[in-house]
């Protein structure tokens, strides 16, 4: 199904040469049980997206079940009251539906999308799922069994394990974004785990409902009460209070993998929370930092020195205080030197800041870029949504988006730039030949801690006290 079907249209109310953007007419409506419905129509594709969020995610695990929330949410469709994993796939297979399961750091999302005329159909076999799942042992099982086996080969794929690796060095396992699912952990959880989380965290006070699409609103939101309306209230999620991740002193971490020829490495530091009010002068900065492919990091490792094929910076935008962090890879015999360029690079973007015709640049690039990829198809708004309930927002972060991003002054701009953009204490987790680049790095910190990569989990620990 392309969900790009009629894409021009689909721009909604965003006004092309900048001009302000609107997010789209829509109701909210609190059922008796602490559902929050939002229902977004749109008439200009035969297509309807429903999308159940559940408030908690990778935030709400228990510490050594990591992972229980994504088996959660990938179980559900293996197995209902009335469904078996078969013919709940061979029935949304005969929809021509999407479906979809994840888990961020503080969310569950169940999402499908299919055609407007089998609204009923579906809304059916998305509620079946969501509410009466099975859970069958043998599914079950099976489902932990590849888990365990994809863990595995996330070693293999070495872009993927460092951001795990970092994942686990940065927060530490105390922090609930420092504990990344691997073998280890998926090992440990059982069909009663999956069981008493589900009846635990997917209740009516705990859970977000969006539809969007080809839809007349009076109709639907009286068939969505009448089905999710009947959902027990349980008790709603209480966010966790964590304090911001910060080191005491530079630290390094090096995943030992002896036959790699190159090195993968991310340098991180505090960052923000979603809700943080730098935000948006941070996203103007770090776009042109690192947030684009004609940014000041892309430009100088990979353009100018021909260090990399590529490097980036994000900053991470969750309930909790995140990090931000520098990402790229070289050859072994270039990793200290591919270090310092992005070193220098950040100190000179704290001591220099920006200048304001790359702050006009910065501007221009959001704002040219935002319509189309977060208001253009239905899930895409259904995630703007899914962002305004959890975040307690409101439909100012979009109507409002554009002015906020031209009040940004470059004084603004580099005062960010010179809060965030730090050189000391910093985290550096390298993934490559240990042997062939330990003694190198010790500069960037006074301890390094060695993990080989063939050691079980995805764990590092802190460098102990000499």
């Amino acid at each position: 199904m392309n969900k790009r079907l009629c894409a021009g249209a689909g721009l909604i109310a965003a006004v092309l040469a900048f001009g302000d953007v609107r997010l789209p007419s829509y109701t909210r409506t609190v059922l008796p049980n602490g559902v929050v419905l939002d229902v977004m129509p749109r008439t200009d594709v035969p297509l309807v997206t429903i999308r159940v969020v559940v408030k908690g995610g990778i935030e709400s695990e228990p510490a050594e079940l990591s992972g229980l929330a994504s088996i959660t949410a990938e179980a559900l469709r293996r197995g209902t009251a009335k469904r078996t994993a078969e013919q709940f796939s061979e029935q949304l297979d005969a929809l021509g539906a999407t479906w979809f399961s994840g888990v961020d750091n503080q969310s569950t999302s169940i999402a499908s999308e299919f055609l407007a005329k089998d609204f009923d159909a579906g809304l059916d076999l998305i509620f079946d799922a969501v509410t009466h799942p099975s859970f069958p042992e043998a599914e079950i099982k099976k489902l932990l069994s590849q888990r365990i086996d994809a863990a595995k080969s996330v070693k293999d794929n070495p872009g993927q394990a460092v951001g795990e690796y970092y994942r686990s060095f940065f927060y530490g396992p105390s922090h609930p974004y420092g504990r990344p699912a691997d073998e280890l952990s998926y090992a440990r959880i059982k069909r009663n785990d999956v069981v008493e989380y589900h009846k635990r965290m997917f209740t009516g006070g705990n859970m977000i409902l969006i539809v969007a699409g080809d839809i007349k609103a009076p109709e639907i939101v009286k068939k969505l009460t009448d089905t999710f309306g009947t959902i027990s209230e349980g008790k709603e999620y209480t966010w966790l209070k964590v304090e911001k991740p910060a080191a005491s002193k530079p630290r390094v971490a090096i995943i030992d993998k002896p036959d790699s020829t190159e090195t993968r490495f991310i340098i991180g530091q505090p960052g923000i929370e979603r809700t943080n009010p730098d935000r948006i002068p941070l996203w103007i900065v770090n776009t042109l930092f690192g947030g684009r492919f004609t940014s000041i990091l892309n430009d100088e490792l990979r353009v100018n020195t021909g260090l990399t094929y590529g490097a980036f910076s994000r900053f991470d935008q969750s309930h909790l205080p995140g990090s931000l962090y520098i990402s790229t890879f070289t050859k072994t015999e270039t990793t200290a030197k591919a270090i310092d360029v992005a070193l220098d690079l950040l100190k000179r973007l704290q001591e220099k800041g920006i200048t304001a015709e790359q702050l006009a640049s910065a501007k221009n690039y959001l704002k040219g870029t935002y319509p189309s990829q977060r208001l253009e198809t239905s899930d895409q708004l259904a995630s703007v949504l899914t962002e305004i309930e959890l975040f307690d927002l409101n439909r100012g972060e979009v109507d409002d988006l554009f002015s906020r991003i031209d009040a940004v002054t470059l004084e603004k701009a580099n005062q960010v730039a010179r809060r965030y953009y730090n050189t000391e204490k910093l985290t550096f987790v390298l993934l490559g030949n240990a042997a062939k680049i330990a003694a190198e790095v010790k500069k960037y910190a006074p301890d390094v801690v060695q993990v080989p990569i063939m050691k079980p989990g995805l764990s590092v620990a802190p460098p102990q006290p000499q």
